[in-house]
């Protein structure tokens, strides 16, 4: 899909309305519920990702919950989806932990963190190292319950406009992040911007921005950015991977029989791997694309730009374990804990096959 078209459809259907949502059992026995994304509608990724959801709740539950998706700006903005749960304006959502800094900087480290893990680690470590725990007990705190959906694997490193040689190049530059790559990046003397994807097209082209990452090939080629910055960075270290999330209002939640708290539950869970390789197996392809037919020059992250950015990592996470917040600080010790006991393994492991077989493959 190019960007005129998909621009044209998500366009459509931005009527916004403001109703507050409930939760009615009909007559059938059924359960209406209302999602809200952080997504245009359909945008390849991470809209695409939130009808899976969408879908597979009503599927596993049987029919009985039935859910409504609303794009971005369609009911709320798209970073007001968090309190929008919260409160009950909408029943469940579908975003990234990454938007939402503002509530808790401990909320931060459930979606991505620079030089952090990798997918199948963030899953991990919500599964058998303790982090669901602390998810849970986190958002309880805005009347939500939690759960991992999803992930978009490794993110590049961005679209420039102009060829970055050093550090120093970076000093200054108006650049497009979010979550903890966003401090990360302030430390670099950057100058950050939050804003979603289509505007950060509009940024680049107007020269408001000097450049920005989004998500990866797959989604980016979809927004358009080859079109006004054609120099495309790797690896993206400020996001190693990027989980998705779906919060469920949480008094909505705990009213529901168990077995469709399981239903919502494996939903959500059943769903994370097949986003995950989706993204993976597209971007790859997306990436031949844009750099076979689009004219992008594929470029490698210097060197001293890599060490500069792992000096500002570790001072944001030193910040993190200092935090006056005492869940927060739990939250920083489990991460940490988790990355260096896995990361240990993984530096043999993983990097050991992909090493080898680079050797062998040329890749």
């Amino acid at each position: 899909m190019d960007r005129r078209s998909f621009l044209k459809a998500g366009l459509a259907g931005s009527a916004a309305t403001g109703a507050a949502l409930a939760t009615p059992a009909l007559a059938s026995g059924k359960i209406k519920w209302n999602m809200v994304t952080a997504w245009p509608k359909n945008l390849p990724g991470p809209g695409v990702a939130a009808q899976m959801l969408a879908d597979r709740i009503g599927i596993l539950s049987g029919g009985r919950i039935e859910v409504k998706l609303h794009a971005a700006g369609e009911l709320v903005p798209g970073r007001g989806v968090f309190d929008a749960v919260g409160e009950g304006t909408a029943e469940l959502y579908h975003a990234v932990p990454a938007y939402w800094g503002s509530k808790s900087k401990g909320i931060l480290l459930f979606g991505s963190q620079p030089f952090g893990l990798l997918a199948d680690e963030q899953f991990g470590w919500m599964a058998h190292g303790g982090g669901q725990a602390l998810y849970d007990e986190m958002y309880a705190r805005f009347d939500l319950k939690p759960f991992l959906c999803g992930n978009s694997g490794p993110q590049m490193g961005g679209w420039f406009r102009e060829e970055i040689k050093s550090a120093d190049d970076l000093k200054g530059l108006k650049f497009r992040t979010t979550g903890l790559a966003s401090e990360m990046c302030s430390k670099m003397g950057m100058a950050v911007q939050a804003m979603g994807g289509r505007d950060m097209f509009q940024a680049l082209q107007s020269g408001a921005l000097d450049a920005g990452e989004f998500i990866g090939p797959w989604t980016d080629s979809a927004l358009g950015f080859y079109q006004v910055a054609k120099n495309y960075y790797w690896p993206g270290v400020g996001e190693p991977s990027s989980a998705e999330e779906c919060g469920v209002n949480a008094k909505v939640y705990n009213d529901l029989p168990d077995d469709l708290k399981n239903a919502v539950s494996m939903a959500c869970e059943s769903l994370y791997n097949p986003v995950w390789t989706e993204y993976t197996t597209k971007h790859a392809l997306a990436l031949q694309k844009l750099v076979a037919e689009q004219g992008v020059q594929l470029r490698e992250m210097p060197e001293d730009v890599i060490m500069a950015m792992g000096k500002a990592a570790g001072e944001v996470i030193a910040e993190l374990r200092e935090d006056e917040d005492e869940l927060v600080k739990r939250i920083t010790e489990s991460f940490v804990a988790y990355r260096d006991s896995v990361g240990a393994y993984k530096s043999k492991a993983d990097n050991g096959q992909m090493n080898a077989r680079a050797k062998v493959l040329g890749l």
